[in-house]
């Protein structure tokens, strides 16, 4: 085990950095609130679904400049 106690990440798996975790754990919570919306600025829909509170939380970290793997093409 590492230092801090997390299992070694396998090799080929997604590595996300600790910011992002905070940006996901965030989204998670105003979704549980109720307060999580989805579209350009918010002016979507409530967000119902833990996929795409998740989905949410990662692209803010990922515009924010956080350790978050690229999008997979389509």
């Amino acid at each position: 085990m590492s230092a801090k106690g997390r299992k070694p990440a396998k090799k080929g798996a997604r590595k996300y950095g600790e910011a992002a975790e905070k940006w996901v754990e965030s989204a998670m919570r105003r979704r549980k609130k109720g307060t999580l919306r989805s579209g350009p600025g918010g002016k979507g829909g409530k967000v119902k679904s833990r996929e795409q509170a998740i989905a949410i939380g990662l692209s803010e970290a990922r515009e924010k400049g956080a350790k978050v793997p690229r999008k997979k093409k389509s």
